[in-house]
């Protein structure tokens, strides 16, 4: 065999192998596309809350220089409460977003496609069940925490930038605020915040809300509160007891006790303490909890039939 035949060949087998270890996370890729071009308010809901409240951030301009100068007397770090106060509650503002539009997706994702009967279609595309469900979680717990993170970032530098130009233009100094507002501490802290909170803590409720999807017929929503919602009624009423309840709630308000000490603000926010975070027993019963979620989801996705 000559030389040029010979690299010929193994560069169509290096090919083929490259395509091989590739075609695995094509249809998952396309799947999490084909969620993206469904669910429009998967990214559009964030942009439009992003845009109301930049809108109402650019309104409150003129007043920032009067501000400024009402607290002239007081200490450094109060003089720049009111111009941070915007920051974190735009971060606050996204995250509830972000948790409402995970919420009404999941309990969509797989109930939409078989009250509309495109499941028929989907099952007929060489995508196993479990690749399915698993672009569809990647939704609340990849995708929207991603869309966050990058449209807290853009929207405070554009703040930043606005009161910088307020500021300069009123005769006071910018330096303060440009060292109080770090887009790296803010970055890593949102991103912390959400991955820890949004992502892992409460991947149990989002895979759950998933397993209802696939599993009822009519009425997701309803199916999705009233089983906890009746155990902590059961328990109350049997044993005069709220553990259930409380751990829902504990569940709910992210573990903030294992995820930081300090302030809950992820702008001026508290120490970090990963290593407490990922030690909780809670955090990894939650995660099992979530993985026997998408796994039934997945089967009960296979056998059900369209509504």
């Amino acid at each position: 065999m000559s030389e040029p035949n010979a690299l010929s060949q193994s560069s169509v087998s290096s090919q083929l192998a490259t395509s091989s270890i590739l075609a695995p996370t094509r249809p998952f890729y396309w799947s999490v596309r084909r969620e993206l071009w469904e669910y429009r308010s998967v990214y559009l809901a964030p942009l439009i809350a992003t845009a109301v409240f930049l809108l109402g951030f650019l309104v409150s301009m003129p007043m920032l220089p009067h501000h400024r100068h009402g607290l002239s007397a007081s200490p450094a770090t109060q003089q720049l409460q009111p111009f941070l106060r915007p920051y974190e509650v735009l971060e606050g503002l996204l995250m509830v977003v972000g948790m409402i539009v995970g919420v009404v997706y999941c309990l969509d994702a797989l109930h939409g496609e078989r009250r509309d009967r495109s499941i028929l279609f989907w099952k007929s595309m060489p995508v196993s069940d479990l690749a399915t469900v698993l672009s569809k979680a990647a939704i609340p717990l990849v995708v929207l925490p991603a869309i966050v993170v990058g449209l807290s970032i853009v929207t405070h530098f554009v703040m930043l930038l606005v009161s910088s130009f307020v500021l300069a233009g009123s005769g006071l100094p910018v330096a303060p605020l440009w060292s109080e507002v770090s887009f790296v501490h803010n970055s890593f802290g949102l991103f912390y915040h959400l991955l820890t909170v949004h992502v892992l803590w409460h991947a149990p409720f989002y895979c759950w809300f998933l397993l209802i999807s696939a599993w009822t017929r009519r009425a997701p929503f309803l199916w999705a509160f009233l089983p906890p919602i009746t155990i902590a009624i059961l328990e109350k009423a049997i044993f005069n007891t709220e553990h259930f309840w409380n751990y829902l709630m504990y569940r709910l308000a992210g573990g903030m006790e294992a995820m930081s000490t300090g302030a809950h603000s992820t702008l001026l926010g508290g120490h970090l303490t990963p290593l407490r975070f990922f030690s909780t027993p809670g955090l990894w019963g939650g995660l099992l909890f979530a993985a026997a979620c998408l796994y039934a989801a997945a089967r009960l996705r296979h056998y059900r039939d369209p509504i």
